[in-house]
């Protein structure tokens, strides 16, 4: 299958466009710049030059490809309307240019969409109105060509999906304890936040272009959720530093802003038991915890 993916250049983009490759299919990569390009060719990709405001460009990659896997999303987070509104025009670009094909549609959202202070599956419906509310509407505009002859599938991955030259939620916590002198964790440190390795995310995400059914939407979580007290004192032993409480008050000025400190103190966990029997999945790589004792998080110079 000659598959047409966006984000392939970025944090996790890279090892599942390895995946699809190493799997016999073959990749175009969305490529705004020299280097995301000089990175997708090294991963024996082709590149599609283009970016995802340029809606003529994702329309004539998609209807070049045999399906889409739609990874890229950015802008800047203190506007989410309008990040949200770009990524919506995106969807219904490739939606439109598969329609009537029964071609995949593979469109990245995040767990931190569902309701928390409970274990949410994927039968659960998301919160528009929620901390991630501004991806809800990229699920919906993808779900809806299920009706429209194209193969629609969201992917909801976990909030912190880890592995080696991580950039993401952890990475932030681990540089903010060595700023601080302290590893810290927001209340009781009882929320629970779900993780998934990288390289299981990225079979995840070749299972989902290759056998998912029409409608489908997928959890890709492999620790439903992993105490968050035991991630601070983790990256604290780690560190050798002390492991502290914050009220929520003192945890929106402790980290990089307000909305970190709110973030790291949710309980959001989440269950993919539907996803893993639906497509056979079976996450097998080291848990979230076993990768910060043993990978790069705490070695690394740049955390």
């Amino acid at each position: 299958m000659h598959v047409f993916v966006t984000g392939g250049s970025g944090q996790t983009g890279p090892t599942v466009v390895a995946e699809l490759i190493a799997a016999g299919h073959t990749v175009t990569g969305l490529a705004r710049s020299d280097a995301s390009a000089a990175r997708l060719r090294a991963l024996g990709a082709a590149v599609h030059r283009g970016s995802l405001d340029d809606l003529e460009s994702l329309r004539r990659g998609a209807a070049d490809a045999d399906g889409v896997l739609h990874m890229g999303y950015g802008g800047d987070f203190a506007r989410p309307d309008e990040m949200a509104r770009r990524d919506t025009n995106a969807i219904d670009t490739f939606g439109r240019a598969l329609e009537g094909s029964d071609k995949p549609l593979i469109v990245t959202s995040g767990t931190l969409v569902m309701p928390l202070n409970r274990e949410s599956d994927e039968t659960d419906e998301p919160l528009a109105d929620g901390i991630a509310g501004f991806r809800v509407a990229g699920e919906r505009s993808c779900l809806a060509f299920a009706e429209r002859g194209v193969r629609a599938v969201v992917v909801r991955l976990a909030p912190t999906v880890h592995g080696p030259d991580d950039h993401g939620f952890v990475p932030m916590l681990i540089a903010t304890a060595r700023e601080t002198g302290v590893s810290a964790y927001v209340g009781d440190g009882a929320n629970r936040w779900p993780a998934v390795h990288r390289a299981d995310a990225a079979v995840l995400f070749r299972l989902a272009v290759e056998k998912s059914p029409a409608g489908s939407v997928l959890h890709g979580v492999a620790e439903n959720g992993v105490v968050f007290r035991t991630i601070a004192e983790t990256i604290g032993r780690g560190l050798g530093l002390p492991t502290v409480s914050l009220t929520p008050g003192t945890a929106a000025t402790h980290f990089a802003n307000p909305y970190l400190g709110m973030l790291y103190g949710v309980d959001a966990p989440v269950s993919s038991a539907r996803t893993q029997a639906l497509l056979g999945w079976a996450p097998s790589r080291e848990g979230l915890l076993d990768d910060l004792d043993q990978g790069d998080y705490i070695s690394s110079t740049t955390r």
